[in-house]
């Protein structure tokens, strides 16, 4: 049997490292982060645990790597979505909506990373990071921001304020107001994007 090529060397290594990011995700959001181990996740994916430590140095890295991965999938998804548009204020509104979509729809997934991001750990540099960022770079530049880094970095700290605000234990702020709040800032229809009702919410909500 002649030896694989470095080609597809490197499709099994991506292809292992995503299923680990997949597994992460889905047991994080099903049993919390302190009740899953690197084991429960090299199992859900069908990996020897050697290789989570060889792609990952720890569990919180490799947690971070996973929602990254999950946010760009869902915003390229959002992004991508029938009818395709190059208008940049609508990319701008899906990008707003799929983000904020996350934080709804897996509240407890989503509060572990955010909790993770504000600890000792910080903001981890990852590729999966490097790619989301790059995905709403690109967003910004679309919406016709003569500064798209600086405008990046803006955005993604209003999301971050937002997404908290939403999961915030006791305390939650309604993700329509937070939708409207972000809207009005940038200057967008409430009907772009994928709004959640007919009409905004009534100040003061």
């Amino acid at each position: 049997m002649s030896p694989r090529s470095a080609a597809v060397n490197e499709e099994l290594r991506r292809r292992s490292r995503e299923r680990l990011l997949q597994a992460t995700v889905e047991l994080v959001d099903e049993r919390g982060y302190e009740a899953t181990t690197l084991a429960d996740i090299a199992d859900r994916a069908g990996a020897a645990r050697g290789l989570v430590s060889y792609y990952f140095p720890g569990k919180r890295q490799l947690l971070q790597a996973a929602v990254h991965r999950l946010m760009h999938v869902e915003l390229a998804s959002r992004l991508e979505r029938e009818p395709c548009t190059r208008d940049g204020r609508e990319l701008l509104a899906r990008g707003i909506d799929a983000i904020l979509g996350l934080a709804h729809r897996r509240p407890r997934l989503m509060r572990i990373h955010m909790a993770g991001i504000l600890t000792a750990e910080g903001f981890i540099q990852c590729p999966e990071q490097q790619r989301l960022a790059a995905l709403l770079r690109g967003t910004v530049a679309s919406y016709g921001s003569a500064d798209p880094e600086g405008d990046y970095r803006l955005l993604r700290a209003q999301l971050m304020g937002a997404v908290v605000a939403i999961l915030l234990p006791g305390a939650p702020m309604p993700a329509e107001r937070l939708r409207a709040e972000l809207f009005q800032r940038y200057g967008l229809a409430w009907e772009l994007g994928f709004p959640p009702g007919d009409e905004p919410p009534p100040p003061g909500l």
